[in-house]
């Protein structure tokens, strides 16, 4: 099986040594996504809506800029660095995943990186 590395021309600057995604065997391993500008002015931190919303579209962007999208999503990870946001996650999460919700774990971290309030990463097919 061959792999793919993915770097997604409208999505987020990578923050660090990582491949926006990587294809292999017909899925999409998308990195974890978080509040980071398009275009290159950094972290955009603030309260956990906008936080969570620009997460879960440049989690759209990547995964649209590979081949896939939303629909397509099989998994999904959310980091939260206070699980008492669980509730308003949820509320943003079911605009992004209205039809047919993809699997998902939901944890609390120690800490996510540059501090922010939520961190998504997603398992997704390739269509055809």
């Amino acid at each position: 099986m061959e792999k793919r590395c993915i770097l997604s021309k409208n999505g987020p600057p990578a923050q660090g040594p990582y491949s926006h995604a990587v294809a292999a065997g017909g899925l999409l391993f998308v990195s974890g996504q978080g509040p980071i500008a398009r275009d290159g002015s950094g972290v955009k931190k603030s309260n956990l809506e906008d936080e969570a919303r620009l997460t879960l579209t440049n989690l759209k962007v990547v995964l649209e800029d590979a081949g896939s999208g939303l629909q397509h999503v099989v998994k999904v990870t959310v980091y939260l660095a206070n699980m008492s946001d669980f509730g308003e996650f949820n509320e943003i999460y079911m605009e992004y995943f209205p039809m047919t919700p993809p699997a998902r774990t939901c944890i609390q971290a120690g800490r996510l990186p540059f501090d922010t309030l939520v961190e998504v990463d997603a398992i997704a097919v390739i269509p055809d």
